[in-house]
């Protein structure tokens, strides 16, 4: 049996792809969601309670750790939602396999590998690094196993595609993107990650460490935004990044907007996933991008 907290795009990717696999699987989430499968039980429960959540995750080989708190919040839900996946790691011998993502290497100057470090030092960025030193140094310690899959901006899903942009180019009006439309920048499906975090739970090689989730070749925004209009059917892509400034402005009434000021870097440079290492040691790669594309104009439309 496996349990997986959280109910978002890579929480139900994960739960869908072990499930079509004949394996059991018991998603947590504080509204009792999930994706309908005969084999993927449902429960509603607050997971930072690490006394319930070690009773949902008694007799499980897995605690996938895919939860995404409101990225303003981020702050104020990480810690206590960490600390009671270590308990209930801890106190049942599940594997703790976390969905993770890039913030804690903060501006970096070349493609991120897995030999990079995490070098963030904005409080919300260093706050994902800090809960992997801290699950990594329980594993150290030989309290818990446990290890994690970084990806990028999501395609299909809680990515650029997602908050707007993909509406409006399937719609043929002008988008309006937040980022810089030329610079390179790695998208990750939530299909591959879904498959990562399955891979590496059942690996022993892949304990102790991070992974890249296996990424296609980066491509800007002015690239995604043709490539999806052509995959999906659209008209050809019509295309204006906003300036700074408003969105600055933007971040007054909305604190998403607002918190987002943080991550800018991740658009203004170059901000490229390399993700061989993972490819090597495991034999995954990334399924090919019209189909991430494909599905993202499906779930918009």
């Amino acid at each position: 049996m496996n349990v997986i907290v959280g109910a978002g795009p890579t929480g139900s990717a994960t739960a869908k792809l072990l499930a079509d696999r004949g394996e059991r699987v018991r998603i947590v989430t504080r509204s009792g969601g999930g994706p309908d499968h005969p084999d993927i039980e449902r429960v509603q429960a607050d997971a930072t309670d690490g006394a319930r959540l070690t009773e949902l995750t008694e007799g499980a080989k897995t605690l996938f750790n895919c939860a995404n708190p409101q990225y303003h919040r981020w702050l104020t839900d990480w810690p206590p939602l960490g600390s009671a996946l270590l308990t209930a790691a801890e106190r049942t011998g599940a594997t703790l396999v976390t969905m993770g993502n890039l913030y804690g290497y903060g501006p970096v100057d070349g493609p991120i590998t897995d030999r990079t470090p995490l070098a963030a030092t904005h409080p919300k960025l260093k706050l994902r690094a800090d809960l992997w030193r801290e699950a990594l140094a329980a594993h150290e310690a030989g309290r818990i196993r446990t290890t994690e899959v970084r990806a990028s901006d999501f395609i299909e899903a809680n990515g650029l595609l997602a908050f707007g942009l993909g509406k409006s180019l399937l719609a043929g009006t002008r988008a309006m993107s937040p980022a810089p439309l030329d610079v390179a920048h790695s998208w990750t499906s939530t299909q591959d990650a879904a498959h990562a975090l399955v891979t590496v739970a059942n690996d022993q090689q892949a304990w102790g460490r991070a992974w890249p989730v296996p990424t296609n070749p980066p491509m800007t925004v002015r690239q995604l935004a043709t490539r999806f209009c052509e995959v999906g059917g659209g008209p050809p892509a019509r295309l204006t990044a906003l300036p700074y400034p408003v969105m600055w402005a933007a971040g007054l009434f909305s604190p998403m907007a607002r918190e987002l000021r943080a991550t800018r870097y991740q658009f203004t440079a170059p901000f490229v996933l390399d993700s061989s290492v993972t490819e090597r040691t495991f034999g995954i790669r990334p399924r090919p991008i019209e189909e991430s594309l494909l599905e993202a104009a499906a779930r918009l439309r």
